[in-house]
């Protein structure tokens, strides 16, 4: 598997501030996905729960979207991510979910634990792959998209939003 971005994709998306519907927040637990973020992609996520999941179904068409998250206890780190928000069409899922790959590495899982998302734009709509190379490629490309999106001042000052800090 490379780790070559897509050269179609720019780097920075979104305006300098976000925009309605932005931010939008979720908490909820970690709970099990379909076992294959770590496993068959080398991109490990956090999925949210149903009702997580459905909280967001309403602001939000499928689709990748980036922001911060935080797990575990209020106060902790705060992390860039990227969010998968659909059916994921490549793996033909018949049920919707919202699978949150944290910039960062763990040393292992955290099902059950409290996370906290700021969702603060979107990144590109969900599709569909010929490979999974070419899957991996553009949620490669997305992970830079995130990062280097989320250094602007407007959005790097939401890593010290109340959602994070107030107990």
């Amino acid at each position: 598997m490379s780790g070559e971005l897509n050269p179609d994709r720019p780097l920075i998306v979104g305006p300098e501030n976000p925009e309605s519907p932005y931010p939008h927040t979720v908490t909820g637990k970690v709970v099990s996905g379909f076992g294959r973020g770590s496993k068959e992609l080398g991109i490990p996520t956090a999925n949210l729960s149903e009702e997580a999941l459905e909280a967001m179904c309403t602001e939000f068409t499928t689709g990748v979207y980036y922001g911060w998250v935080q797990i575990g206890e209020k106060g902790s780190e705060v992390y860039p991510m990227v969010m998968s928000l659909g059916w994921n069409p490549y793996y033909k899922n018949e049920k919707r979910s919202a699978e949150v790959h944290i910039i960062h590495e763990f040393a292992e899982d955290f099902y059950g634990i409290d996370i906290r998302v700021i969702v603060l734009g979107y990144v590109r709509p969900e599709q569909n792959y010929p490979s999974l190379d070419a899957l991996i490629r553009d949620i490669r490309t997305d992970v830079e998209v995130a990062k280097k999106s989320l250094q602007r001042p407007a959005y790097e000052a939401f890593k010290k939003n109340e959602l994070f800090t107030k107990q």
